[in-house]
């Protein structure tokens, strides 16, 4: 591969990794530009919403003169198509790729890159995956408009079960029976991924075993999981459990998505899954005690980001903020935020717990508000939605935090919305808006009567 072909796929990746896109995310090793893993965050108001769809790309030694090849991996070991565009073998048909025949001036060029091929991709993720088959327009009779509904609402039961449930699961070493696993699988093995039926050629050994968004997929979990169960109980009014996923004209035996719905016993697993979550983050704190005992360099760097952060604060009189340490625990931080005056937070107090993994920063912290608060950046158990500009540096994580609670005017973008309840007031009507900041304000008032 030349210079500049590595330089290329070298600077698109850091772009990409830089990007504020929260549906995008991209990883390979240091050693290897050539081998790309990507994950999409199925679009929201969509089939595929909120769930994790990854894909291998492999750039050849004439891009980007060429485009490079790629592959779904998320496919229920080659079991289970996503769309008439993403086959159960992994194929992704697009013009962009040169995978299927488009009108002139969609192939590919030199000037398009990783980014347009996965947006691209994401643009298959829509509402109603079923046009894109080919023949769609020309199909309008009920059988088809049945066909419409019955498709979105498999693709629904499987994103859940198969992106969602099947990949936390693995991640976390339990079974779909609940059972604890004897020891957690190896980094990068996911029974959804069965790479034995995939093309070797396109996935090196390698790659098998590397798995840079598993710290990601859990907090991203944790953002959406109330939107999971919504969509769930939704679903439960729709479709009987039971019932067999009907084929579609244009599915095939190996080339389909075929099951039955179960509801009931995928808001099973997605509990567990929740409790499982909630024990790992408290594990953190015996673990980091460990750790700090052992005088790790992970427990010395947060232990001096503590001190550092503490005094940054006191000089800081824009924000009011209390800090403690947990127990003396470097990885428990007990944060203490006055509502600002002259804010919709005005005289509130709110704790928060900031938990740090004894991998940090290759594991990035949990924050959860203890002090309950109606707000669409903040699910109901309290977990708040936010992104850090410097993933290392916990100062970075607390400023996040209270810029996501301050913002008084944001963007509507349903990927940041982690309380369907909030969210559906905050962007309502006016009198819905009227009640929100009501809600907001009583549980102000309540953060200090306790």
């Amino acid at each position: 591969m030349s210079n500049h072909s590595i330089i290329r796929i070298t600077r698109e990746l850091a772009e990409l990794q830089k990007s504020t896109d929260l549906s995008l995310a991209v990883a390979c090793r240091d050693v290897d530009v050539r081998n790309v893993k990507a994950i999409i965050i199925g679009p929201p108001d969509t089939p595929y919403e909120f769930g994790f769809f990854e894909f291998a790309v492999k750039f050849g030694r004439d891009y980007p003169g060429k485009a490079p090849t790629v592959l779904a991996t998320t496919t229920n070991g080659g079991r289970c198509r996503f769309n008439p565009n993403i086959y159960s073998q992994g194929k992704v048909c697009l013009s962009i790729l040169g995978t299927w025949r488009g009108e002139r001036g969609e192939e590919w060029s030199s000037a398009q890159g990783l980014e347009s091929i996965l947006i691209s991709i994401q643009s298959l993720m829509s509402s109603n995956p079923y046009e894109n088959e080919p023949g769609f327009e020309s199909a309008n009779d009920e059988a088809d408009k049945k066909n419409q509904k019955d498709y979105v609402a498999k693709i629904r039961h499987e994103t859940l079960r198969i992106t969602v449930i099947q990949r936390l699961e693995e991640y976390l070493g339990i079974s779909p029976s609940g059972a604890v696993l004897p020891t957690a699988p190896a980094v990068g093995e996911d029974s959804d991924n069965d790479l034995d039926s995939l093309d070797r050629e396109l996935l090196d050994e390698s790659s098998v075993v590397f798995d840079p968004f598993k710290d990601l997929c859990k907090r991203r979990f944790l953002w959406y999981y109330d939107s999971y169960l919504l969509a769930i109980s939704k679903a439960k009014t729709e479709v009987f459990d039971g019932k067999a996923f009907p084929r579609m004209p244009f599915e095939s035996t190996g080339n389909c998505m075929d099951g039955r719905f179960n509801y009931r016993e995928l808001e099973r697993r997605l509990k567990l899954i929740r409790t499982t979550l909630d024990a790992e983050t408290e594990r953190w704190a015996q673990e980091g005690l460990s750790s700090k005992s052992k005088e790790s360099s992970v427990a010395a760097n947060l232990q001096r980001q503590y001190e550092q952060v503490v005094e940054s604060y006191k000089r800081d009189k824009s924000v009011t903020l209390d800090i403690e340490l947990v127990d003396k625990n470097p990885f428990v931080w007990a944060i203490t935020y006055f509502g600002r005056p002259m804010t919709n937070l005005d005289g509130g107090l709110f704790r928060i717990k900031l938990s740090f993994s004894p991998r940090f920063p290759e594991e990035q912290p949990r924050a959860k508000f203890e002090t309950p608060l109606f707000h669409h950046r903040i699910a109901a158990d309290g977990t708040p939605c936010y992104t850090s500009a410097r993933p290392e540096d916990a100062k970075s994580h607390i400023e996040a935090i209270i810029e996501a609670l301050e913002e008084e005017s944001p963007p509507y973008d349903p990927r940041t919305i982690v309380n369907p309840e909030a969210a559906k007031l905050f962007w309502g009507s006016p009198e819905d808006k009227k009640l929100y900041n009501r809600k907001l304000r009583r549980a102000v008032q309540m953060s200090t009567e306790g």
